[in-house]
């Protein structure tokens, strides 16, 4: 049988939700799977606005070490860490673009785009803050590495007690996602 190991690296600025995008995946495979599961943040010097990212990994065996050199999926929130990471993902691999601020620049033909107008789809559905959970859900939909209502329960225990009148808005976001992320996995 395959092992069936998930690698990411999540990586934006602050305030896009770069390790909320992280933590939900971590903890709906911790709570729900018989997965190992590890979850390794790294912030830059500023809080707001500076850069952020995280690594995540998802693994039948036992995880070594929280942080690898390669990864086989890769969520990028904006440019500068599009700049930081893209070499970081194996050939094969996943790369995940917010569309909204960040464009694929062609320069791997090796890997698989999954493009997300995240920014713009949360604003439209009425809050800009879930442009993670947009993100989450693409990956959740092009991958299936854990399962849709899972995932849906992690948010609603995570986020619904912070901002209970935001949950359908939270809920909606990432199965907008996971439409967006089985769409592209169709093609």
């Amino acid at each position: 049988m395959e092992n069936k190991k998930t690698t990411m690296i999540c990586a934006g600025f602050g305030g896009q939700g770069v390790m909320m995008a992280g933590k939900i995946l971590c903890q709906t495979a911790c709570d729900t799977t018989d997965m190992n599961v590890t979850f390794f943040p790294s912030y830059g010097m500023e809080k707001r606005g500076g850069t952020a990212n995280c690594y995540v990994c998802i693994d039948e065996e036992p995880i070594g070490a929280p942080m690898v050199n390669h990864v086989n999926n890769l969520m990028i929130f904006n440019d500068l860490s599009y700049d930081a990471f893209i070499n970081k993902l194996e050939p094969g691999g996943n790369l995940f673009l917010n569309t909204t601020l960040v464009k694929f620049r062609g320069d791997r033909d090796d890997i698989n785009v999954i493009e997300v107008d995240a920014g713009n789809i949360s604003v439209e559905m009425g809050s800009p803050k879930s442009l993670n959970l947009i993100m989450a859900g693409a990956f959740v939909g092009y991958t299936g590495a854990l399962p849709v209502e899972n995932c849906v329960e992690t948010i609603g225990h995570k986020l619904g007690g912070k901002r209970p009148d935001l949950a359908a808005i939270n809920e909606a976001a990432f199965r907008k996602g996971v439409e967006i992320g089985q769409a592209a996995r169709k093609k």
